[in-house]
């Protein structure tokens, strides 16, 4: 059954995080006897969300994904319309606000950081962009002259412009530089094909090889597609990255809980404050709801709204 709901999601073009995600239903048929999924119902769903709330503590967010992923199970793959499925309430999210740094803060941290991460970290305060769309780059997404980055199949599997600072223009070269001769040395071993997208490896059988199509920030060495078997040279991991800021942020002497994705809040905020207008800050974003980028005027100033405290001004 694995392999059905892994098929249809690859037919359907879902992400690989989502594949991921989504494959955890073995967790609800282990946690009902491994019944087949058609034999259970609604009460057995619900036992199963509280589980999760209950016995393991999980966050809302974690909740409603394994929802959505019993709900991909009955509709995509067993194809059952069940009626009950509409009646199951999601829980109901904390809301809270996003972890902002300011720009001493965020000058901090990237003084604690060096080489390719230092670079990464910079590429998100100085674009916007989140981690996976910024270690997924590719050769032909930067332009110089421009001083624009194309993000390729972000969130939602849109595509987007947003910045490129210009103050990273020359690390950014240097780093080509480097990648550049990685893809020499493998051309040369006759591999240097990179994964591509869809069906364009067959579309455009040399694009693969081509120096454009190359991530920004490959990996050191080659590993197996995991999907197709092929050796080749992937970008490089977040999870590097991610250990990388965590420890600048202490070494800075943060007690805030910043993350990789802090940069991002911290990209748009300060850009609000700068008085550019919240609709540009949303297309950089690429956000589809001004209502998500709204979330950033909440943090704004000193205390909502930027109200100022009335002790401060007795």
């Amino acid at each position: 059954m694995l392999d059905e709901v892994r098929a249809r999601i690859r037919r359907l073009g879902l992400a690989k995080r989502t594949e991921a995600a989504y494959v955890r239903i073995r967790r609800f048929i282990i946690a009902n006897g491994k019944r087949h999924p058609r034999e259970l119902g609604r009460r057995e769903v619900e036992a199963f969300l509280t589980q999760l709330a209950v016995r393991d503590g999980v966050a809302p967010s974690t909740q409603n994904q394994a929802l959505s992923a019993i709900l991909f199970l009955y509709r995509e793959v067993l194809h059952m319309d069940l009626p009950w499925l509409q009646g199951v309430q999601r829980a109901k999210g904390a809301g809270n606000l996003p972890v902002v740094l300011t720009r001493d803060e965020v000058r901090r941290v990237l003084d604690a950081l060096a080489g390719v991460h230092w670079l990464t970290a910079s590429l998100l305060y100085g674009s916007g962009m989140r981690l996976m769309e910024c270690i997924r780059l590719r050769v032909k997404d930067l332009d110089f002259a421009r001083c624009e980055i194309t993000v390729r199949d972000g969130k939602g599997g849109k595509d987007r412009r947003t910045l490129f600072p210009d103050s990273l223009h020359d690390p950014m070269r240097a780093q080509l530089a480097g990648a550049h001769r990685l893809h020499e040395v493998d051309l040369a071993a006759g591999h240097g094909a990179v994964w591509m997208p869809y069906a364009l490896a067959r579309k455009y059988p040399n694009a693969a090889r081509e120096w454009g199509w190359q991530y920004a920030f490959p990996a050191a060495g080659r590993s197996v597609d995991p999907r197709g078997g092929v050796v080749r040279r992937h970008h490089i991991g977040e999870a590097n990255l991610q250990r990388a800021v965590r420890k600048a942020v202490q070494e800075a002497g943060l007690t805030k809980r910043a993350s990789c994705h802090t940069f991002r809040h911290s990209f748009a905020t300060h850009l609000l404050e700068r008085g550019y207008d919240i609709r540009t800050v949303q297309e950089l974003l690429g956000h589809s709801d001004l209502s998500s980028t709204q979330i950033y005027t909440h943090v704004l100033g000193r205390g909502p709204n930027a109200v100022m405290s009335p002790l401060d001004t007795s």
